[in-house]
């Protein structure tokens, strides 16, 4: 089982490699100002996209993924507004004259944090037609806007491809930062291109992308992400593969924000829609990383994954190692209301898992029985503690939907001798579940974790992959696959 992924399905042959992951907190963007202007009067922009914070929570604020300023109080770009509708603009202050020159809001809100969404805004303000002189496009469809729309006037010059700074994951000043994941990034100057120039719908009637194979013009760009440095070059994050070496410069970013998590092969991450009991969390990095906010019981989060069949593979890393559960959970479709302890929503039974809890410097896996997935036996031992841990630890966990089986593991060592690839000393699962398993993170007050299904927020040492996808510190059991949209669609 998988939850609503938009273009998480096989592509038609164009695949997309990688994406930047960019932090709120760490106020983490590219930028670049222009040395010489392009053309004002149209352009076209696209990209994929993958939210991980609702813009209507926690602190209500707009998250600009593309966004460009002059001076004096002039504003061009794309936004989540924070009523999580999107928002193509163009807001000028110049003269006095107070206003949005383009203002295109969607009736439709970004609320999937499992979500690919493909983004794409025409700007052509010579065109004779009003409604045309402004266009936005979400997922291959032109958006039903709502409010009073805002189209540019006759031949009104836009400023986004000027000789003034360009932001993306923000704003070139203080403002709002997108949290989220960012690919396939496309400026095409002096050209009003349709969304086909970039996707097509797959035989099942999902968008994908393609390649582009058109010009970017002048001061156009095209961002890969497919490098890691942190210069303004060719081997930066920012690095403009359209032939123009346009690179962006690079603020706060790192090598662990290029990912593979991309709208062609869909990682899972935690989900911020849900809790499994009372108390709160904050979820950064890209959802791959959970920390406790509050003293309340274990507040935790699911993943955005779900799994009836297959074999599965995750590392978790502990950034505090005082109290935490992680492991697996069911996933309750039959009632999707409230299902948490303190009334406060989910999709979740709390108590329905199977799960380590480090405590103190110690580890014990804890089978919760009682309606949970997790059984009282344990095959080839006894559940008794793995013995001594600290921060930094890296915890492995195997997945057995095939025949019902955990498996859990510390720094390449499973717990009680337990071998994932040929099925010896594991825990068993429940037979009866029929509505999938998925993983979770349970987490007191100041303790936390960082999640790798194969897009890891932290720095991996060895390299490992699941013969294919994903980048893990030990090795994958054989037979068993990452967290990921393509595994899915040959194993799940």
């Amino acid at each position: 089982m998988v939850f609503p992924i938009a273009g998480g399905n096989e592509s038609k042959g164009y695949d997309v490699s990688n994406s930047v992951r960019l932090n709120d907190g760490d106020n983490a963007q590219l930028d670049k100002t222009f040395g010489s202007g392009g053309d004002l009067d149209k352009f076209t922009v696209s990209m994929w996209i993958k939210i991980s914070t609702l813009a209507s929570t926690p602190d209500s604020a707009n998250y600009p993924f593309i966004a460009v300023n002059s001076s004096p109080g002039s504003n061009m770009g794309f936004r989540i507004r924070n009523t999580d509708l999107l928002q193509w603009y163009h807001y000028s202050a110049v003269d006095g004259d107070a206003g949005y020159k383009m203002d295109l809001r969607t009736s439709m809100l970004l609320r999937d944090p499992s979500a690919w969404y493909h983004i794409v805004g025409v700007y052509d303000s010579a065109n004779g037609t009003e409604a045309q002189r402004g266009r936005m496009y979400v997922n291959g469809v032109e958006a039903t806007l709502t409010g009073t729309p805002v189209y540019p006037s006759s031949g009104l010059d836009g400023i986004m491809g000027g000789q003034i700074p360009h932001s993306i994951g923000g704003y070139p000043t203080s403002g709002g930062q997108f949290d989220g994941y960012i690919t396939e990034m496309h400026y095409v100057d002096g050209q009003a291109l349709a969304p086909t120039s970039f996707g097509e719908f797959d035989d099942n009637g999902v968008w994908i992308p393609k390649k582009y194979s058109g010009s970017h013009g002048t001061v156009g760009f095209y961002l890969q992400f497919k490098q890691t440095g942190t210069s303004q070059n060719s081997s930066g994050i920012g690095a403009d593969t359209s032939g123009n070496d346009n690179h962006f410069a690079v603020t706060n970013l790192a090598a662990t924000d290029v990912t593979e998590d991309t709208c062609t092969n869909n990682f899972a991450t935690f989900s911020p829609l849900g809790r499994t009991n009372s108390g709160t969390v904050t979820l950064s990095e890209g959802n791959c990383k959970i920390e406790g906010t509050s003293s309340a019981n274990a507040s935790g989060q699911h993943g955005t994954i779900a799994f009836t069949s297959g074999k599965w593979y995750l590392e978790m890393k502990a950034t505090d190692s005082t109290t935490t559960q992680l492991g697996f959970l069911t996933v309750n479709t039959s009632a999707l209301g409230d299902n948490s302890s303190d009334g406060n929503g989910g999709m979740y039974y709390h108590y329905a898992n199977i799960y380590y809890q480090y405590n103190n410097g110690e580890i014990n896996v804890v089978n919760t029985g009682g309606g949970g997935i997790g059984t009282a036996s344990v095959s080839g031992g006894s559940n008794s503690s793995l013995g001594g841990f600290s921060d930094g630890d890296i915890l492995m966990f195997a997945l057995d939907m095939d025949n019902n089986r955990a498996y859990f593991g510390k720094n390449g060592t499973w717990f009680n001798s337990g071998n994932p690839a040929n099925g010896t000393n594991y825990f068993s699962l429940q037979t009866d579940v029929t509505d999938g398993v998925t993983f979770y993170a349970a987490v007191d007050a100041n303790t936390g974790t960082e999640l790798n299904t194969g897009n890891p927020p932290f720095s991996i040492s060895s390299g490992n992959n699941d013969g294919k996808y994903g980048n893990f510190e030990y090795e994958v059991p054989s037979g068993y696959y990452a967290m990921c949209t393509k595994r899915l669609a040959e194993f799940g």
